[in-house]
């Protein structure tokens, strides 16, 4: 099952400001006048004003930097100067751009307000910030700043930014200098940048959206198959989700083996085969502490139980000794780690695992585990199947604590490319990557899937889908992956059977059954 899933256009490709500096640059050298650009940004941002009226119904002002960021903000106050909103707009800098100029000289002879003093910043009026934009390096003031998130306090849905808030640098979220403005929605221009996409970024962001600059499909082409990939929920209805055949047996309809839980963390291991389960795949078996195993002819009756996970002294659990008990490549996918407990064993993993064909999906302890081995990432190289890591980002310091973790998109993906795994970096903006380079990242926010138990059914998730997918076609792509931890967000942040990690589990089994039938 090889996709090229989402489509690489502008609804989904995530750029670094040079990139779309490059793309402007090649649009105007194909002949695309710059005063043409400036005006359908203008255009398309106030229309997007002009259509949520309730933004605009006490007027606005346009904050107007000094390079074309400025300009593109003079635009959208002539037109909605024109549209018969009550506009001004103020000059905090010199303006250095000639078209810049021109549009500010054209703004005065309509007789759009300029004015002389700084805006007050308790008004009910729209404020537009336009001061910097793209790429942005320099140090701003304080004063501007604090007069900025002044605005958000008193009107908290008031503030919009055009293309990147001011103080934030689009290529790594970061603040530029001591503090960001925090917009209530920040409208990018063209393609997305990956710096909003990025944890840090989400204070200051907002709403995220995008205004179309119409960049022709010959510049979007030229993209690499690596380049990142922003996806969001919509996205979910045009995955092609493994497709099993009616005749299938259960057996031949994926099987995965969970190994998981100890005497301190019980739960995860049940949240953990929920997640399996909820996947629909053929079979599950497990490997669990006694703790749990002894109930589970009540709690989880559709689940085969192998043997009990024996305990060392800490009460976490010990996972080498039963590894040899059972043929492994008798399944498609294997899930390791979630509360098994961190114990300090240094030779837990071995040659049966590295040996083991199928998908060996790693979570949590299995991941903080492999961390102090002697191997430690390097162990990976040398598996025979597929490796899917699900770490969140501690974890994920623990086993790769040379890579850089202050920008999770290049963390994620060098992680992959260094251990020959597909990594899902488990954050707000979770970033999945392939041994490859090939690259996504969850554009939606939701505080929802910030609960307790929620990363051990998405692991128990991933394991089935997994299995699944090797069941329905012997090669297994990322993209499954992917499409996966974005279906677990999904139904964290629109479950209607509750908050719970359960509950949103069983919408999950709900979704994934939808939509694969």
């Amino acid at each position: 099952m090889i996709l090229n899933w989402p489509q690489s256009d502008s609804e989904h490709l995530m750029v670094s400001s040079e990139q779309m500096q490059n793309i402007e640059k090649e649009m105007f050298s194909m002949g695309m006048p710059v005063e043409a650009l400036m005006e359908k940004v203008g255009i398309g941002i106030s229309s997007w004003i002009l259509d949520r009226h309730g933004l605009i119904e006490n007027g606005a002002i346009v904050l107007v930097g000094p390079g074309h960021n400025g300009g593109d903000g003079l635009v959208v106050a002539r037109e909605l100067y024109m549209a018969g909103v009550d506009i001004s707009i103020w000059c905090p800098f010199p303006l250095k751009k000639q078209l810049t100029q021109k549009h500010f000289h054209y703004a005065m002879q309509i007789g759009i307000e300029n004015l002389e003093r700084k805006p007050d910043s308790n008004s009910d009026l729209l404020w537009i910030e336009a001061l910097f934009g793209l790429g942005q390096s320099r140090i701003i003031s304080d004063e501007i700043i604090r007069l900025l998130n002044s605005k958000k306090t008193f009107s908290p849905e008031k503030l919009i930014s055009i293309d990147v808030p001011a103080g934030l640098d689009s290529d790594n979220g970061n603040i530029v200098s001591n503090t960001s403005c925090k917009a209530s929605s920040s409208l990018t221009l063209g393609l997305f940048k990956s710096g909003l996409i990025q944890d840090s970024a989400i204070d200051y962001v907002g709403n995220l959206e995008r205004v179309d600059i119409g960049i022709p499909d010959k510049i979007l082409a030229g993209f690499p198959e690596t380049q990142p990939l922003r996806i969001s929920f919509s996205d979910l209805s045009t995955f092609v989700w493994p497709m099993l055949s009616k005749s299938k047996s259960k057996y031949q309809r994926g099987r995965v083996l969970v190994i998981a839980g100890s005497e301190k963390y019980r739960g995860a291991a049940s949240l953990a085969l929920n997640g399996a389960l909820a996947s629909g795949v053929g079979s599950v078996s497990a490997f669990l502490p006694n703790s749990v195993s002894s109930a589970l002819w009540i709690t989880h009756p559709e689940v085969l139980l192998l043997g009990d996970l024996t305990a060392f002294q800490d009460g976490s659990s010990d996972f080498s000794k039963v590894l040899n008990e059972v043929d492994l490549n008798r399944f498609d996918s294997i899930l390791l780690g979630p509360g098994l407990g961190i114990a300090d064993e240094k030779d837990c993993f071995g040659s049966d695992l590295q040996d083991f064909k199928g998908l060996l999906v790693l979570d949590a302890d299995a991941i903080n585990r492999l961390s102090i081995t002697s191997k430690g990432w390097e162990w990976l190289n040398d598996r025979e199947g597929p490796t899917w890591l699900t770490p969140h980002l501690e974890e994920f310091k623990r086993l790769f604590p040379l890579i850089d973790c202050s920008n999770p998109l290049k963390a994620g993906i060098e992680a992959a490319k260094t251990c020959s795994s597909s990594v899902l970096l488990k954050c707000a903006h979770s970033v999945i990557s392939d041994p490859e380079g090939k690259t996504w990242q969850i554009g939606q926010v939701n505080s929802s899937v910030a609960r307790t138990g929620l990363g051990d059914v998405l692991a128990g998730f991933v394991s089935g889908m997994g299995a699944s997918g090797l069941a329905s076609d012997k090669k297994l792509d990322t993209s499954l992956l992917a499409a996966s931890a974005l279906m677990h967000a999904y139904a964290g942040a629109f479950s209607i059977k509750g908050s719970t990690a359960s509950t949103i589990c069983t919408f999950l089994g709900e979704l994934i059954k939808k939509e694969s039938t």
